[in-house]
């Protein structure tokens, strides 16, 4: 029997009850229907590795199950807002000018944080790693992540805040 049968004989199988599961967790059609697509894609990338047969369902539940949270997290991270519903709660930040705001000087002023909290911003921001991820990553508690993170774009505002510490690093890079 092909590789092409089999999966077809397991998304048959199995499609009807991830979707169900699927939607039980999201409330939404779509949603559960990209849940159970993307199951399925990442069974057809790496199905190869489960070697016994029985475990076939747990583990597309599972995978179903870790992607729904990491879509979720995702979501409470980074919530989808109308800027005009939150403007009373957005800070009054000072406009820096767009010349010091390109890649070179926020690598350059990045470069120039103390190497704990260079590699937690990079992590989070350029990586887009999670909290446990990088506490995980870097072998530290969660609480020392979070505040690596604050104190680091703390220091990387006032770097780039200073117009000459910025001028000064970007002329280097």
């Amino acid at each position: 029997m092909s590789q092409e049968t089999v999966f077809e004989k397991l998304v048959d199988l199995y499609y009807p009850s991830l979707y169900r599961f699927a939607f039980s967790l999201t409330h939404h059609e779509s949603e559960a229907c990209d849940l159970t697509q993307q199951t399925f894609l990442i069974w057809a990338r790496k199905g190869h590795q489960v070697r016994d047969d029985s475990k076939v369902k747990s583990w597309l539940f599972t995978t179903l199950h870790r992607e729904y949270l990491q879509k979720h997290r995702r979501r409470v991270r980074f919530p989808e807002v109308q800027v005009e519903g939150a403007e009373a709660e957005l800070p009054e930040i000072p406009p820096i000018s767009a010349e010091r705001l390109d890649r070179h000087n926020i690598l350059a002023a990045l470069a120039q944080l103390d190497h704990h909290f260079q590699s937690a911003v990079a992590l989070f921001y350029l990586e887009d790693h999670s909290y446990p991820e990088i506490a995980e990553i870097l072998q530290v508690p969660l609480g020392t992540v979070k505040s690596r993170i604050s104190r680091g774009i703390a220091q990387l505002q006032l770097l780039l805040a200073d117009p000459a510490v910025a001028g000064k690093e970007a002329s280097r890079v």
